[in-house]
């Protein structure tokens, strides 16, 4: 049997789009809620690099003002945005790339 973090993995290698983290939660048929997909993340991207792979991420954008959280490094979607304070965040989306 798959642990999650295999799952994850194994998902993301086969993905040919980017995928958020709801997307992922359907696709690896989890009970984990989102942040504790984003903590098996972590684990899965260091597990990537081992084995010649990068995790690469779409960032996340502000639905409002179009803002991109570029230079963010945490995995997790940020909860509001620094320019106009809104809270309707489009959600980081996760893909593998060779090293």
């Amino acid at each position: 049997m798959e642990t999650v973090r295999e799952r994850l993995a194994k998902v993301l290698l086969e993905s040919r789009e980017p995928l958020t983290i709801y997307q992922l939660q359907a696709l690896v048929n989890t009970e984990l809620k989102p942040s504790e997909l984003y903590d098996e993340l972590e684990h899965v991207k260091k597990t990537l690099k081992r084995m010649g792979y990068r995790l690469e991420i779409v960032p996340a954008t502000c639905k409002k003002c179009g803002y991109v959280f570029s230079d963010r490094e945490k995995l997790k979607k940020p909860s509001r945005c620094p320019r106009c304070k809104s809270e309707r965040i489009e959600p980081p989306k996760f893909f593998v790339t060779s090293s």
